[in-house]
């Protein structure tokens, strides 16, 4: 699979899905059709392509869906098949799979799907389709501040050596050396539920922060009167009644420590293998603000400047991408998935909601070359 980027460039009709454009448009590229999915601990995401009638082209398409559902993800992915077996029939298909639901929920998809499932390496996946979407993808990567919410970053001419943070059910920091050079070189975990409570919440309520104490800033240090100066400093004064505390004020507390702790970890990681650049993926980041500020701040405090912290728009995808990218190994081998467009109206149906996809789905426009058969 080889792919062509002159030209790429941002769609003139952007798909806003929950506030972000997703479409990219490779109007030289050439592509084969395919499908993958990373089932991970809290979220299945799957990338499949689907064909634009009339043209060499087609749309590469992005779909999440809740782990604990997982039955809700191989039903949409039985469709997809469906579609293309009647359009292509006698063909063998190829699922690319890659978590730890790959193996967990192997023999359900190979049984459910009757299809070849080619389980992939996840951190394997992670790195080709981060590295596919910082060095291909043009205003993929971006970095992110209360004043300049997304301030794209130039495709770097080579991005090696960096750090990706990827932060999903549990934390892994991995060092990148080059296109195929990788390892683990810390990790912490996580937790995910307190996302949704978290947007309700104020912080405030429950932290101790640095205007609490000094009434104003601490500019001789550079700590601003909103800096957290205790995690639940509040809850735990004498004489405080604990049921005042809103759990969404306690979540929006948790969100912070959490990400204050990541970008704390994530920068003395880069100190200690002297790396400048730190990627932030993973579906725990989710385009969220709070957190996507919080990981700023803390690596521009903790840096003192001189390291950014670098988000992306498909950060939730990378295993997928990546998974997806290794179709170009295999293809020889077997017939890559081909869905016609067709069929992703039909799943764009209202009546379709009996899937209950649970997240949003995203795209991405790219073009492809007429496989010959």
């Amino acid at each position: 699979m080889t792919m062509n980027l002159i030209g790429a460039s941002i769609c003139d009709e952007e798909l806003i899905v929950q506030g972000e454009a997703r479409d990219i448009q490779l109007p030289n590229t050439e592509h084969v059709s395919q499908i993958s999915v990373d089932v991970g601990g809290s979220l299945a995401k799957v990338v499949y392509f689907s064909r634009i009638p009339g043209t060499k082209g087609g749309r590469l398409n992005f779909r999440k869906f809740e782990t604990e559902k997982i039955d809700e993800c191989i039903a949409f992915i039985s469709r997809l098949l469906e579609e293309s077996r009647a359009n292509r029939p006698g063909h063998e298909f190829v699922i690319k799979a890659t978590g730890g639901g790959a193996h967990l929920y192997y023999e359900r998809l190979r049984e459910t799907l009757k299809v070849n499932i080619q389980r992939e390496d996840e951190m394997e996946c992670l790195i080709t389709g981060l590295n596919f979407l910082i060095t291909e993808i043009p205003f993929e990567v971006f970095t992110y501040s209360e004043t300049d919410p997304m301030c794209f970053e130039e495709t770097p001419e080579d991005p090696f050596p960096y750090m990706l943070v990827n932060i999903g059910s549990g934390v892994s920091i991995l060092k990148v050396t080059s296109a195929t050079t990788f390892e683990r070189i810390s990790g912490t975990s996580t937790f995910d539920e307190m996302l949704e409570a978290s947007q309700e919440g104020d912080n405030r309520n429950v932290d101790m922060l640095v205007g609490d104490i000094y009434g104003s800033d601490y500019s001789k240090v550079g700590l601003k009167s909103t800096t957290i100066a205790s995690s639940m400093g509040k809850v735990f004064k004498k004489n405080v009644d604990k049921r005042q505390f809103k759990p969404e004020d306690i979540s929006r507390s948790l969100l912070y420590m959490v990400s204050n702790n990541i970008g704390q970890i994530a920068y003395l990681n880069a100190k200690a293998h002297g790396l400048s650049k730190i990627y932030f993926g993973g579906c725990f980041i989710r385009g969220h603000p709070i957190t996507m500020n919080t990981l700023s701040y803390a690596i521009n405090f903790w840096s003192k400047g001189a390291i950014k912290a670098l988000f992306l728009r498909h950060e939730g995808y990378l295993g997928a991408v990546g998974a997806f990218m290794k179709h170009r190994s295999s293809r020889r081998n077997s017939r890559s998935f081909t869905l016609s467009e067709h069929v992703a109206q039909k799943l764009a149906d209202p009546d379709m909601a009996d899937l209950e996809v649970t997240l949003a789905q995203d795209t991405l426009d790219v073009v492809a070359d007429e496989e010959s058969d």
